[in-house]
């Protein structure tokens, strides 16, 4: 899980990185970008996975029953029939975009899992607080784990405890723009966490988790070595896109933006939706 995570985040990284001209301006242009091959790139799937013939014809159907419920729309009996063909119409179309739509899923989803962490949070702001929080496998007895912070961070109280979770919180501050990495201790165990202040938008690792399943939805760092900590999380505050005077969730745009790639370029792919 590791080696396929770390190649679709290097990859993200290089399509981000391949953006840095711009500046402030950078996150927005290549999310747009990315959401347009993505849209374009399910519309070359939809393409070789779907019946085209069949959805043509079921799609020919539903606009003649239409036809059909308008010029007969004083003849409740024929109108009855219409829409009784036109329901069956409509599930049949359902199930001939469902096939695709299925295959598009599992790729589609860990895109967007990896996106997140390029697009989904901000880094910390200098001055502010935050808390860290680490879970122990077994519960929180013992002694906690050591904390010791990069340089331009500061641990601004001693950990709090929360036994029957196992979890053991820290409240960090950043003191001013910095990146670094969070070293914990644990008995004869170490490991580090990768933490960001300050800056423009870029990638942010927020949990590193130790089992495969949790590292599927949190591939942003290697997973932690075998030990007594199941995962440990820095809480960003979560990122928005300005857009057209307005903030938006990142996801909201990647979805616009695809959606709207799909349609333009339908005819020149010889694709019926």
């Amino acid at each position: 899980m590791d080696v396929f995570n770390g190649i679709v985040n290097a990859m993200l990284r290089l399509f981000f990185g391949a953006f840095s001209w711009a500046g402030a301006n950078a996150a927005l242009l290549s999310l747009t970008m990315l959401s347009m091959l993505a849209g374009v790139g399910m519309l070359w799937v939809f393409r070789k996975t779907s019946d085209q013939a069949a959805i043509r014809a079921v799609k020919r159907k539903v606009h003649a029953y239409l036809l059909e419920m308008r010029v007969y729309a004083d003849d409740p009996g024929a109108t009855w029939r219409a829409q009784n063909s036109l329901i069956k119409a409509n599930l049949r179309y359902i199930g001939l975009a469902l096939r695709p739509a299925l295959l598009m899923v599992v790729p589609v989803g860990v895109l967007l899992i990896h996106m997140e962490g390029f697009y989904g949070r901000a880094p910390l702001e200098p001055g502010r607080s935050v808390v860290v929080t680490a879970v122990l496998g077994g519960g929180a007895d013992g002694p906690a784990p050591q904390l010791v912070p990069p340089r331009g961070f500061q641990v601004s109280a001693l950990p709090v405890r929360i036994p029957e979770q196992g979890e053991v919180s820290w409240r960090i501050v950043p003191e001013r723009a910095a990146s670094g990495e969070l070293h914990f201790q644990i008995g004869g165990q170490r490991f580090t966490k990768k933490i960001e202040a300050g800056g423009g938008q870029r990638f942010i690792a927020e949990r590193r988790v130790r089992s495969v399943w949790e590292a599927f939805w949190h591939p942003d760092e290697p997973r932690l070595p075998a030990g007594k900590i199941e995962w440990v999380e820095v809480a960003y505050p979560a990122a928005s896109m300005a857009i057209f005077g307005m903030r938006i969730n990142w996801l909201v745009w990647f979805v616009v933006v695809s959606m709207l790639a799909a349609l333009v370029f339908r005819k020149r792919f010889g694709v019926t939706l």
